[in-house]
């Protein structure tokens, strides 16, 4: 069986090329959507004390977007190919616009949460097009740099997305609260769209049709997998929530065999079997797995720690970051010299550093309990935000390296997937396990465990990350 997919050829006309302006204006619309899947973090508490939520909504507020994000991005990048990328980023930014108006207005927690939902579904049809515009609209060097400026912009955004939430929620600007954390979106997002008119157009030279039963099943494998372990526990563990997990296998599987039977009859699967098989894809998305999970957890667990048990405020949560934001940005600018050089050794490395920041961060925490500063929490976050750097602009490469141009909307979009799905999973297990022994054992106690877990999962990456294969071949 073969493990590759020749590349596409139509004899169309070569496609306008990506500008730096360009380049920046898809880089910003990238930017909107991971900021908001962190930026509530830092504001939990507030919104508590704002709108009354219990503990199960609360949690909601982050798992809506979140579900929906992951749910709609594959069916994002497929209507990208089909009706065109720019114009999809067009749509998906206006909506993420008025979407994020409606979370800054929601008067109730529920409001809320729905908000957030459809930010999450606006945003799933926004993101995949920019991987998409980068695949179709750049070759060579340019897009090898342009893939380590998207990385670098994907994990600067979540550290930012803290950095933003906590300095918005602390100057409470005109006795707002926690709602100019989306209320800031409306601005920037006219700005952008603005910017996104001179954008060049792409689409698939044969566009493919939408894969309905497949995106059902994959909907379907997602929330049912998703929204037990995300609120099973806050509701203590319902009878739907134990039936919910039971069907999840038993829905992959029927994703899994719809799929292979789609692509063997000659129609158009949402994700087709022969992108999976080929080893760029398939191994980089194993690894990126522990590695996107291991970061979600971290990046809820530390924020939340900061606050309930190191007595932290929003600022001063988000102040903590700024080590790793600074270390994850300089390194990111040099990921494509180093990958340029190393290949795939980069994200093994990676993940080797990520796992000693984490063990340095355990230690560090432990001994000065619970007068831990900024400046100590420094070194390790150094440590995290260079490793972080080193795998996440890495993975990105190796995934989409042997994707052909005609699929870039599909391999966008896996990717983009695996990545808010682990990131899901990442807080939805380690999260809540956090919330569980930090109830019974204390906030000490339950920050260690999860922290040594996620130094495991850093400690994976850095073993598996040497089967990937070599980005420059």
């Amino acid at each position: 069986m073969s493990t590759s997919l020749a590349p596409i050829t139509t004899g169309a006309p070569a496609r306008p090329g990506l500008t730096p302006a360009g380049l920046a204006t898809v880089l910003l619309g990238a930017a909107l959507p991971i900021i908001d899947f962190f930026i509530v973090n830092v504001a939990l508490p507030t919104i508590d004390a704002d709108l009354h939520a219990s503990t199960a909504t609360l949690e909601l507020v982050v798992a809506a977007y979140g579900i929906a994000y992951a749910v709609l991005l594959v069916v994002g990048g497929r209507l990208g190919d089909s009706f065109g990328r720019r114009r999809l980023f067009f749509a998906g930014l206006w909506l993420f616009t008025l979407t994020s108006l409606a979370c800054g207005i929601a008067p109730t927690a529920g409001t809320l949460v729905v908000a957030r939902a459809a930010q999450g579904a606006a945003s799933a049809l926004l993101l995949p097009q920019v991987l998409s515009i980068i695949q179709a609209t750049t070759t060579g060097e340019k897009r090898s740099r342009a893939l380590g400026l998207f990385g670098a912009t994907g994990g600067i955004s979540t550290v930012v997305g803290q950095l933003l939430g906590g300095g918005l929620v602390a100057a409470d600007l005109w006795g707002t609260s926690w709602r100019p954390i989306f209320l800031v979106n409306v601005p920037i997002g006219l700005v952008v769209l603005v910017m996104a008119r001179r954008l060049p157009e792409s689409r698939a030279h044969n566009p493919l049709g939408v894969d309905r039963l497949g995106t059902a099943l994959l909907a379907l494998t997602l929330l049912s997998l998703l929204v037990p372990l995300m609120e099973g526990r806050a509701l203590g563990w319902p009878a739907w929530a134990i039936v919910l997990l039971v069907v999840s296998p038993f829905s992959a599987a029927a994703f899994v065999h719809v799929e292979r039977r789609l692509e063997r009859l000659g129609g158009t699967p949402l994700l087709p079997p022969s992108v999976m098989r080929l080893p760029s894809v398939r191994r980089g998305l194993m690894v990126g797995i522990p590695f996107f999970a291991a970061f979600g957890s971290f990046m809820f667990v530390f924020a939340m720690t900061l606050q309930e048990g190191l007595h932290y405020g929003p600022l001063g949560a988000g102040g903590a970051l700024t080590p790793l934001a600074v270390a994850y940005f300089t390194v990111s600018m040099l990921s494509s010299r180093l990958v340029a050089r190393y290949g795939q050794k980069v994200v093994p490395v990676g993940g080797a550093i990520t796992a000693v920041g984490m063990v340095a961060l355990l230690c560090t925490t432990l001994s000065a309990w619970p007068n831990v500063t900024i400046l100590d929490l420094a070194p390790s976050m150094v440590a995290i935000g260079v490793g972080n750097a080193l795998a996440m602009t890495t993975l990105f490469r190796i995934v989409l390296s042997h994707v052909p141009t005609d699929l870039a909307g599909v391999g966008s979009g896996v990717m983009t997937t695996n990545q808010q799905t682990s990131l899901a999973l990442g807080v939805a297990t380690l999260g809540s396990l956090y919330a569980a022994l930090s109830g019974s054992l204390g906030a000490r106690e339950a920050f260690a465990l999860v922290i040594g877990a996620v130094a495991v999962l850093a400690t994976i990456v850095a073993i598996t990350g040497r089967r990937l294969p070599d980005p420059r071949v």
